[in-house]
């Protein structure tokens, strides 16, 4: 019944009405924005109906806005309080068409005071539904008796609700998938924060270029860096980026640890296969499928345990030790080494077929010597882990930690702030609480010839307090290259 009524009201329409509302429905189709789509859409039904103005408010909360505003001429209306209040509540208690051919003298609306203040004369109002829900108002108006406010304009405007109601549906949904993808590409794309890795050097912005690349992917990744560089930070960061972040992320460290035990703790063993081994035991690549597999200094391992290591990376299977059985697993494994593996595979020490496996995407994190810019920020970041951020640092202490060689590199800048912190009684940190044991500063430095040179010029120039000329004089070579070398390392 309700159908035909509406078919019925539709067949009633003028031909410019009816043509109205197809080039209304075309536009609607086409539309991308809802701000676009309703100011265009509300020019043609303000044409159509020849009123004075129209208005789209939404309703949310038991509150209106302005989406758009338009008069006759095509200019925008700012001012929701232009129009009647007393109206639109009216459409939204009733729930349906409003139409008032003079509305001055109909008591039930004359009393309205933004009808008394603009001279309102004629208007109607529809609500716009999504749902059952009253999404808004479109309101047409004018400030002359139009007898052009008929109910036929009423089931016109009421057609172009409807049309309004089901675009701006379909037009949200597209809008908040867009919204999601460029969020998404932002987050991909912002390569100056990754979790748990400080920096914003350089150096450290192309290493997080990388690591925002390769994490979506389930490619092999080798980390490079000296010893304290934050391998280990940026694995669990490609973990965290990658599509199994929800599963599980286990890492072991290679270095120092018997074959035997090694062996048996990433692949497993069967019960009875040494002594000890009272029951069967999963390895961590089993422990670790589906998600993401972390092994620490890569270059310790031993030419078996390679073997080994090669079968995983090719045909993602394991066997247990003492075993026969093969088990399939699905890990993706993130490698690191402070070594040089090219030299280790020319000297026969590191299998060639494995250095290739676990190439595929090598990341070289950068020592803290180059990237001194980045020291105040990690200062920062250390005092307040440690429960010291109300803690000043003077700019002395600061001048001092990023002359410093740090061969132990962010893990040895760690270790100094925390005992710094200590030492400190007050609120503020200053430069005799900053203690770097001078015998260790080779400790670990893994660096080249030209590395050495700038260490050592730090050191002095701190042994000499900041003088260039003593500096260069205990050291055997000019002032000039003193500034040269300073220069380099980004020091004015």
């Amino acid at each position: 019944m309700q159908e035909q009524l509406a078919l019925n009201k539709f067949a009633n329409l003028r031909v410019e009405q009816f043509d109205a509302l197809y080039r209304i429905s075309r536009l609607l189709n086409s539309a991308t924005y809802q701000e676009t789509l309703v100011r265009d859409a509300l020019d043609l039904a303000i044409g159509v109906l020849n009123a004075e103005r129209g208005l789209f408010a939404n309703y949310e909360d038991g509150r209106f806005s302005i989406v758009t505003a338009r008069n006759i001429d095509r200019k925008d209306i700012r001012d929701l309080s232009e129009f009647s209040s007393g109206i639109l509540n009216q459409v939204i208690s009733k729930k349906k068409p409003c139409l008032y051919h003079d509305v001055q003298s109909d008591p039930s609306v004359s009393q309205f005071t933004s009808v008394q203040i603009h001279n309102i004369k004629s208007i109607i109002g529809v609500p716009i539904f999504v749902g059952k829900k009253i999404r808004g108002v479109i309101l047409v108006d004018s400030r002359e008796n139009r007898q052009g406010f008929t109910e036929e304009s009423l089931d016109f405007l009421g057609f172009f609700s409807n049309l309004v109601s089901l675009s701006l549906d379909r037009i949200s949904r597209m809008e908040s998938l867009q919204d999601e993808n460029q969020i998404l590409k932002n987050q991909l794309q912002a390569t100056g924060v990754i979790p748990d890795m400080i920096g914003e050097s350089p150096a450290m912005r192309k290493a997080a270029d990388l690591i925002h690349r390769v994490a979506p992917t389930d490619a092999n990744v080798l980390l490079f860096g000296e010893s304290g560089t934050g391998k280990d930070l940026a694995a669990r960061a490609i973990h965290k980026l990658s599509k199994r972040a929800q599963k599980p992320y286990l890492a072991q460290f290679c270095g120092n640890i018997p074959d035997s035990l090694l062996e048996s703790e990433l692949f497993g063993y069967k019960k009875g296969a040494f002594s000890g081994a009272i029951t069967d035991k999963k390895g961590l690549f089993e422990v670790a499928s589906d998600g993401t597999f972390f092994l620490d200094e890569i270059g310790e391992l031993s030419p078996a345990t390679q073997t080994k290591l090669l079968r995983v990376l090719e045909n993602q299977e394991i066997i247990r030790v003492g075993d026969t059985q093969v088990k399939q697993v699905d890990v993706r494994i993130i490698a690191a080494t402070n070594r040089d593996l090219k030299k280790l595979v020319s000297e026969g020490k590191f299998r060639e077929d494995l250095f290739y496996r676990l190439n595929v995407f090598p990341i070289t994190l950068p020592p803290l010597r180059e990237r001194r810019v980045d020291i105040a920020l990690l200062a920062k970041h250390f005092m307040q882990k440690y429960g010291a951020g109300q803690i000043r640092i003077l700019p002395e202490t600061l001048r001092k930690l990023e002359q410093c060689a740090w061969p132990g590199n962010v893990r040895q800048l760690e270790n100094v702030l925390h005992r710094a912190i200590i030492l400190c009684d007050g609120n503020t940190l200053k430069p005799e609480h900053v203690i770097i044991d001078e015998e260790h500063q080779m400790e670990g430095f893994s660096g080249t010839l030209k590395d050495f040179e700038k260490m050592l010029l730090l050191q002095r120039l701190q042994e000499f307090e900041n003088n260039r000329t003593k500096a260069a004089k205990s050291l055997g070579v000019s002032v000039r290259w003193v500034q040269l070398k300073l220069k380099e390392m980004g020091h004015d």
